[in-house]
C-alpha cells in the first residue's frame, strides 16, 4: 500500500507542470475547498495553493418540528435562533488534486459532540483552453454523538446537509429510509467557457457544472422535514466569474446541489474572499408557518483566505481564462510594380556581407547582411539600411522607447509579476511563441514552456529582446535611463515621422519586414526592374 501511494505521488509530481491549465480561478466553497456555493467543480486549486474558509449563516424558527424513532413527526418544540458556522482548509497538490478538513462543529457532548471531516478531488482531465473538465472526489463526515438523559447510546446519527449536529437525523428508521451521509462520492463535468469581452460587461468567463454522487447529495428523500424532494444525486452549478480590475474578481453563483437551490456572489481580492450567500430558496413556504431549518430560505456569509507559496508576497491574485489572440491572415495584394532603390551619393548597390537572422516582434525571423563595417544590408540586392534612416522602421511594436521598460516597472502578466533582467540578447524566433501582449507590446515565451509562466521575452528593437523572471525586483538603478529626447526634465516618446499615409515595405522571403515613409523618397533614386527590392503600396 504504501509502495502505491509513492507511485501516485510520482506520477502526480512527473505530471504536473505540463498538465496545469489556465482555467477561472474558483471561489471557496462553504465548507469543502475550492468550487462553489455548495457544488463542487472540475479544477483543483495549483500545486501548494492554501485556502482557509470560514462560513456562516442565521437561522430563526417560531417553532421547531420534532421527529420520532420511525422517522414521522411527532410534535414541535420550542422556539429557536441560531447562528451556524463552518471552518475549513484545502491544498491543492501537484495541480491534480485538492485535500483538506472541514470542521462544522465543535459542542459539548450533549449539542452532538464534534462534528468534522475530510474532502478530497482529483482532477482526471483539464482543458487547455476552453472546453470540459472532468474530476472524482468524496467528502467525509463524522456522526454526531448524543450523550444525556434520554438520549439512547445504541442510536447511530448521521451529519445533515447543513452543517450542524441534529439529533432527528439517524442512520436507521423503524418506518422510513434512513440517512447514510457520512461518505458521499461524486464525479462532475465542468464546461470552461470565455465570455464575451465586447459588451457591457468587463472581461468575464463561464463555468457549468453538472455531477452525481451520492450520500449527502440525495438522501434524506424519504423525510419531509429535511428533503422534500430531490435530484436522486445529480447536482449542477454555474458561475460567470468578471474580472475587477488586476487584482481582484467578482464571481456570481447560481446552484442546485441536489435538494436546495442556492445563490451566492464572491468578491476576490489578492487571495482575500469575502462572499453572501442565500440558501435553500426553492422549498415553498408552510401555510402554518416554518418549522424546519432545512427547508427556511438562510443568508449568511463567507470569509476566506487563499495563500501561494509561489507567488510574489503569497498573494494569491485571481486569473481568468487566456486570452489568445487570433492568427492574422494576410491576403496578398494584387501583384504591385517593382522597383529598385539605388544610393543616389554612390550611384551602385551596396556590396555583399556575411549573411544573419533577426527575429523581430511579428514573431518572424528575416535573414539580413552585415559588413566588415559593422553596416546592416536588406533586401535582393542588399540595400543599407543606414542610407533610409529615418523614416525606414521595422514591422512591429517595440518596448525600447516605453516609459514602462526604461523606468524598470514590473509587468503584471498572467496574474504574475515579472521584472527584468541583465539579460540582453539575440533571439530565435523559431524557439520561442507569442502568448500575449503588454501594453501594446508583444509578449514571447519558449516554445515548450508550462503555464504558469516563470520567464517571458519582451523585444526592445529589432533583433534585441530582453528576458524578464517571475518573482524579480531590481533596483531602479540597475539600468540607465536613456530617451531619444528630453523637454523641460521629462523624456518623451518619439513620435512617428509625419506624412505615413502611404508608406513602401521591403519584402524578405516571407512577407513585409520594414517600412519607408515617403519623407526620405527625396534622398533615393528609384527605377524600375524585374527584381524586386521594394515594394510599393497603397
Amino acid at each position: 500500500m504504501i509502495r502505491l501511494a509513492c507511485l501516485v505521488v510520482v506520477v502526480f509530481s512527473m505530471t504536473a507542470t505540463h498538465s496545469a491549465a489556465q482555467t477561472p480561478t474558483m471561489p471557496s466553497t462553504l465548507r469543502y475547498g475550492s468550487g462553489l456555493l455548495d457544488v463542487p467543480v472540475s479544477s483543483v486549486l495549483p500545486h501548494l495553493n492554501v485556502t482557509a474558509t470560514f462560513s456562516g449563516f442565521w437561522n430563526s424558527l417560531g417553532r421547531r418540528i420534532e421527529i420520532d424513532e420511525s422517522g414521522q413527526p411527532s410534535g414541535f418544540g420550542p422556539a429557536r435562533s441560531d447562528f451556524f458556522g463552518d471552518f475549513s482548509t484545502a491544498v491543492g497538490l501537484f495541480d491534480r488534486a485538492e485535500a483538506g478538513v472541514t470542521i462544522q462543529s465543535l459542542n459539548d457532548a450533549a449539542e452532538g459532540g464534534d462534528l468534522w471531516g475530510l474532502f478530497g478531488r482529483v482532477r482526471l482531465w483539464e482543458p487547455v483552453d476552453q472546453g470540459l473538465g472532468l474530476a472524482v472526489g468524496g467528502r467525509y463526515l463524522t456522526s454526531p454523538n448524543y450523550t444525556g438523559p434520554g438520549v439512547g447510546g445504541a442510536v447511530q446519527y448521521a451529519p445533515g446537509r447543513l452543517g450542524f449536529p441534529d439529533e432527528r437525523l439517524r442512520r436507521e428508521y423503524t418506518n422510513a429510509d434512513g440517512l447514510h451521509t457520512n461518505l458521499s462520492l461524486y464525479g462532475v463535468a465542468t464546461a470552461y467557457l470565455r465570455g464575451y469581452d465586447g459588451g457591457v460587461l468587463p472581461k468575464n468567463d463561464m463555468t457549468f457544472s453538472l455531477g452525481y454522487g451520492g450520500g449527502l447529495f440525495g438522501a434524506g428523500g424519504g423525510l419531509d422535514f429535511y428533503a422534500p424532494g430531490t435530484n436522486s444525486g445529480w447536482f449542477l452549478g454555474s458561475a460567470i466569474h468578471m474580472a475587477a480590475g488586476e487584482r481582484s474578481q467578482l464571481t456570481i453563483m447560481a446552484e442546485h446541489n441536489g435538494i436546495d437551490v442556492n445563490l451566492g456572489a464572491q468578491f476576490d481580492w489578492d487571495g482575500v474572499r469575502i462572499g453572501v450567500h442565500g440558501l435553500a430558496l426553492n422549498h415553498e413556504w408552510p401555510t402554518d408557518g416554518q418549522f424546519s431549518e432545512y427547508q427556511k430560505p438562510k443568508f449568511g456569509f463567507t470569509l476566506s483566505a487563499a495563500v501561494c507559496p509561489r507567488e510574489p508576497g503569497l498573494r494569491c491574485r485571481p486569473r481568468g481564462m487566456r486570452r489568445v489572440e487570433p492568427d492574422t491572415i494576410y491576403i496578398p495584394p494584387p501583384p504591385p510594380d517593382t522597383i529598385i532603390v539605388e544610393d543616389a551619393s554612390s550611384g551602385s548597390v551596396l556590396a555583399v556581407g556575411d549573411p544573419a537572422s533577426m527575429c523581430l516582434s511579428t514573431g518572424q525571423n528575416v535573414s539580413i547582411e552585415v559588413t566588415a563595417a559593422g553596416d546592416t544590408l536588406v533586401g535582393s540586392p542588399p540595400v543599407s539600411i543606414r542610407s533610409l534612416r529615418p523614416a525606414m522602421t521595422f514591422s512591429g511594436s517595440y518596448a525600447g522607447a516605453a516609459f514602462w521598460y526604461l523606468d524598470d516597472e514590473v509587468i503584471v502578466f498572467e496574474g504574475g509579476d515579472f521584472g527584468k533582467s541583465e539579460d540582453l540578447f539575440p533571439v530565435d524566433c523559431g524557439q520561442i511563441l507569442r502568448v500575449g501582449v503588454y501594453r501594446g507590446v508583444p509578449v514571447f515565451a519558449v516554445v515548450n514552456a508550462s503555464r504558469p509562466l516563470d520567464v517571458i521575452f519582451i523585444p526592445v528593437r529589432p533583433g534585441v529582446w530582453h528576458r524578464y523572471e517571475r518573482g524579480l525586483r531590481r533596483s531602479p538603478s540597475s539600468f540607465p535611463l536613456t530617451c531619444a529626447r528630453c523637454q523641460r526634465g521629462r523624456c518623451q516618446t518619439p513620435k512617428s515621422a509625419a506624412g505615413t499615409s502611404s508608406i513602401v515595405s521591403i519584402s524578405l522571403r516571407g512577407g513585409s519586414i520594414a517600412t519607408l515613409s515617403p519623407a526620405s523618397w527625396s534622398r533615393l533614386s528609384v527605377r524600375r526592374s524585374t527584381s524586386s527590392v521594394l515594394h510599393g503600396i497603397a
